[in-house]
C-alpha cells in the first residue's frame, strides 16, 4: 500500500503476482467499505513478473512529483527462461570473487535465472493530469537496474523515495545461499557487491553511456554525490548501508524523517530492527544481532571480526516489538519512545479487536476476541498517517480505541477527528482496530519481514 502522492484519499494497492490497483479510501465511521474494481488494475504487469512463494512484486514507489510528471516505479522479479526483458548481469561474478558455473541449481532454477529488476512507468499519456489518471499502459519507460540473483531467496525489493533528498532506496538481500543459510559467499560484507545492501539512486538525471560504463552501473541511474563511497572508495558507488541479511520493509519516520529504521531477517536467534545511517555496516555475516556468526559453510571466505565496525541493532525481536504482529496474526506489542528522541522504548502486549460497527464481517477466532485475519504480510499507511493491516482476509484500519470498546487516556473521545482511510475489499472478515500517534509499525515472522513508520 502506498497514499497517492497527490495528497487524497487514494491510495495504491500491489499483489505479488503484479498488479498494481488505485482504491478510494472511505471516511472511518461512514459505512463505507475500500473502493476497488479487482478487474481494473492501474497496470498490470504480470506478463513481466514471474510469481511463486518467494518471488513476484517486491515494491513500488511514485515520484515525489507524480502529480506533475506522472512517473512511478515497480521493483519486481523476472524469469530469464520465461521473459526475453530478463537481461541482466549476474550478481555473482569476478568482481564479488564468485564464479557462477560452480553454483549448484538452487530449487530447481540455475544460477541467475531470476532478476531483481526496478523499471520506470509512466500514467502522463492516459490523462491531461497524472494526478487524475487511473490506468498506466505497461510498458516500460526505462530500465533502472536489472541484477541477476545467485539463489532463489533473501532478494528483499522493495523501494522507497527518500523524504529529504528525492532520491530511490533500494533494499536487496544477501542472495541467500542452499538452505538460505549463512551468506555462504560472504556478499553482504563484499563492498563490490550489491547483494546484502541498501542503495540510494538518483533517478532525476539520466547518466551518459560514458558515466554508465565508467561507473560499471548496473542501469540508467546516476549516484548522488554525497553517497558513502566518496568517502570510502572501495564501496560500489550505489551503496548506502551494508552487512544487512534480508532487510524485507524499511521506511522513514513521517515527522522524523532522520529515522530510517528497517527490518532484518535474522538466520537462526535474531530478527532486528536498525536505524539506517550513510556507510553503515550492521554486521551480517560476521555478526547476527549483537553475537559473533560461525557459517556452516564459506566458499566465499570470511571477514575478521576486526576488520568491521559494525553498528548493532536497536532492537532484537526475541525481546522487544514495536507495534509489532506475527505472520498468523495471533498478538500486537507496542513499543513507545520515552522521553521522545531518546532511543529508549518500552514495550507491552496491547489487546485489538474488531470494531461492532465494522462495515465488513467480522469473525473472532474460535476462544479469542482476536479477529481472524488470516496471514498479516504487511503495514500500510494513507495520507493522513491512518495505520491499515493487509492481511490474507483482507485491508483493516487501525482506528481509536473508543471503537472497539477500550479505554485509553490519550484518547478525547468527546472531540475525536476523524482517523481517515479504511477497510477492505469483499471478505468474510472483520475490521481490526487501534490506534497510536508516531509508533513505528513492525511486522516479523520467520518467513517475512515488514516496517512501516506511522
Amino acid at each position: 500500500m502506498v497514499a497517492h502522492p497527490d495528497g487524497s484519499n487514494r491510495a495504491f494497492f500491489s499483489s505479488q503476482r503484479g498488479k498494481i490497483w488505485l482504491a478510494t479510501i472511505p471516511e472511518e465511521g461512514s459505512g463505507g467499505t475500500l473502493e476497488i474494481d479487482e478487474s481494473s488494475p492501474f497496470i498490470d504487469l504480470t506478463d513481466e513478473v514471474y510469481f511463486s512463494n518467494a518471488f513476484g512484486m517486491m515494491g513500488m514507489a511514485f515520484h515525489p512529483n507524480f502529480a506533475q510528471n506522472g512517473r512511478f516505479f515497480a521493483s519486481f522479479n523476472c524469469d530469464k527462461v520465461r521473459w526475453p526483458g530478463c537481461v541482466g548481469r549476474c550478481s555473482c561474478n569476478s568482481d564479488v570473487n564468485c564464479d557462477p558455473s560452480k553454483l549448484a541449481p538452487d530449487n530447481g532454477a540455475q544460477p541467475c535465472q531470476y532478476h531483481s529488476v526496478i523499471a520506470e512507468y509512466t500514467a502522463n499519456s492516459t490523462a491531461v493530469e497524472a494526478s487524475l489518471a487511473t490506468t498506466a499502459k505497461p510498458l516500460e519507460v526505462r530500465r533502472i537496474l536489472t541484477m541477476g540473483l545467485p539463489f532463489t531467496s533473501h532478494h528483499a525489493g522493495q523501494i522507497l523515495f527518500g523524504p529529504t533528498d528525492g532520491h530511490l532506496y533500494f533494499m536487496m538481500g544477501d542472495g541467500g545461499g542452499p538452505d538460505n543459510a549463512g551468506d555462504p559467499y560472504n556478499f553482504s560484507q563484499n563492498k563490490k557487491s550489491l547483494l546484502g545492501k541498501i542503495m540510494r539512486l538518483d533517478v532525476d538525471n539520466i547518466p551518459s553511456a560514458k558515466e554508465i560504463n565508467d561507473l560499471g552501473l548496473w542501469g540508467n541511474y546516476s549516484i548522488p554525490k554525497d553517497n558513502p563511497f566518496s568517502e570510502d572508495s572501495e564501496l560500489l558507488p550505489e551503496i548506502w548501508a551494508l552487512g544487512l541479511r534480508n532487510p524485507w520493509r524499511c521506511s522513514f519516520d513521517s515527522e522524523r524523517p532522520s529515522y530510517f529504521m528497517c527490518a532484518d531477517v535474522g538466520q537462526d536467534l535474531y530478527e532486528e530492527v536498525d536505524i539506517i545511517t550513510k556507510g553503515g555496516n550492521y554486521g551480517w555475516r560476521v555478526y547476527e544481532g549483537p553475537y559473533p556468526y560461525n557459517p556452516p559453510s564459506s566458499p566465499g571466505g570470511n571477514i575478521s571480526l576486526n576488520n568491521i565496525s559494525p553498528i548493532f541493532l536497536l532492537w532484537d525481536t526475541t525481546t522487544l516489538k514495536y507495534l509489532y504482529a506475527d505472520l498468523y496474526a495471533g498478538a500486537v506489542w507496542a513499543a513507545t519512545e520515552t522521553p521522545e528522541d531518546s532511543g529508549n522504548f518500552t514495550t507491552s502486549k496491547i489487546p485489538f479487536s474488531c470494531a461492532k460497527d465494522s462495515p465488513i464481517q467480522c469473525i473472532s477466532v474460535a476462544g479469542s476476541n482476536f479477529p481472524s485475519l488470516g496471514y498479516i504480510f504487511s503495514f500500510g499507511e494513507d495520507n493522513r498517517k491512518d495505520i491499515f493491516v493487509l492481511a490474507s482476509s483482507g485491508v483493516y484500519r487501525v482506528v481509536r480505541p473508543s471503537r472497539c470498546n477500550y479505554t485509553c487516556s490519550k484518547e478525547n473521545v468527546t472531540n475525536v477527528a476523524s482517523p481517515g482511510p479504511t477497510t477492505s475489499p469483499p471478505s468474510n472478515a472483520g475490521q481490526s482496530h487501534y490506534r497510536y500517534s508516531r509508533i513505528l509499525v513492525f511486522f516479523s515472522s520467520l518467513l517475512l519481514f515488514l516496517l512501516d513508520v506511522i
